[in-house]
């Protein structure tokens, strides 16, 4: 017998045959602690969250999610959802509870006419990018690829193409969502349009998506990007000149200003790796002739230590900062 976290702080008992009856419901497998895949199942991305669900439920599709969501109606255990599992909390995680786990419902479908692309609830930025781009469109999510579309939408979603096209949910033209009764569920403008305000912005509190449908835009495949490094000591300067030229700045280029250590890489001299520095990140996704010359003023604020930056493919700069961001390590802001 497993013991599981109820609703209400109580437990309950699920017995050999209550879980044979689940996995008789899904396509998907069912792991619990003891299981050889247990501790890799577990894991999320950030390696200061340690925490041990009861069940396992690895979903293969939306009827999988559906059946595990009434499963836990039923017997009233708590429950928790796993997209991409990049929350810095670990909120995906339910300790001795019951994790819903889309990780590997990983599918995208692009319609290059209508410009639209569908995405599983496990889908991870990188793998809507390289389907999307194979189509010179590109849909605005995040910049780190190996991020979840899920957490990333349902929570606004800032991106490279921000400026220009808005947030995720800005392009979020519908999803489909098994809903806490156990249904799945489509929502858009037009049906169950209740529910598809509320999950744009709203966080995971209204079901688990099972797909996100985009809205695309013509990107790349070509871009430029800038990242030029300078002394911290020189932040304030760099930062002024950074704000007031974003002020004017054309839609098309997106900026972020970092405070971080000097990255250990040929560009940046040996002397100055791990230094306190500033960094100006900036992605021109407009006409590719012009973005040397737009981003020339956010490399020329005095002599930065280096420049990381130079014309690239779109797919590339949204890998950019994945090395920055590994899984396990240990992360809090």
């Amino acid at each position: 017998m497993k013991r599981l976290n109820a609703l209400g702080g109580n437990t309950i008992s699920l017995s050999p045959s209550d879980l044979a009856s689940l996995q008789g419901r899904v396509r998907g497998r069912i792991i619990t602690a003891g299981d050889e895949a247990y501790e890799s199942a577990r894991k999320v991305w950030n390696g200061l969250i340690d925490r041990n669900p009861g069940v396992i439920v690895q979903c293969r599709e939306a009827a999988d999610v559906a059946a595990a969501v009434t499963f836990a109606n039923e017997h009233g255990i708590t429950i928790s959802a796993r997209s991409g599992g990049h929350n810095v909390a670990g909120s995906s995680l339910v300790e001795n509870g019951f994790l819903i786990d889309l990780s590997s419902m990983r599918g995208v479908r692009v319609d290059p006419e209508k410009r639209k692309a569908v995405a599983q609830g496990g889908a991870r930025l990188g793998d809507v990018d390289r389907a999307t781009q194979a189509h010179g469109l590109a849909a605005p999510l995040g910049v780190v690829s190996a991020t979840g579309v899920a957490g990333l939408t349902l929570h606004g979603g800032v991106g490279w193409l921000l400026r220009k096209h808005g947030l995720s949910i800005d392009n979020l033209a519908a999803v489909e969502i098994v809903t806490a009764d156990g249904r799945l569920r489509r929502a858009d403008p037009i049906e169950n349009a209740d529910l598809f305000w509320a999950v744009r912005g709203g966080g995971g509190n209204f079901g688990v998506v099972t797909s996100f449908e985009f809205k695309l835009h013509p990107v790349g495949p070509d871009v430029w990007l800038a990242a030029p490094i300078y002394p911290l000591a020189r932040a304030g300067e760099v930062m002024a000149a950074f704000r007031d030229y974003m002020e004017a700045a054309p839609d098309e280029l997106m900026g972020l200003g970092v405070f971080w250590s000097a990255p250990e890489v040929p560009q940046v001299p040996q002397n100055q790796h791990g230094a306190p520095v500033v960094i100006l990140l900036g992605c021109y996704t407009g006409p590719y002739e012009k973005g040397e010359k737009i981003l020339a003023p956010l490399r020329r604020i005095g002599t930065p230590i280096a420049d990381l930056g130079g014309p690239m493919r779109f797919v590339d700069v949204q890998t950019f900062l994945d090395a920055d961001y590994p899984d396990g390590k240990f992360y809090y802001w």
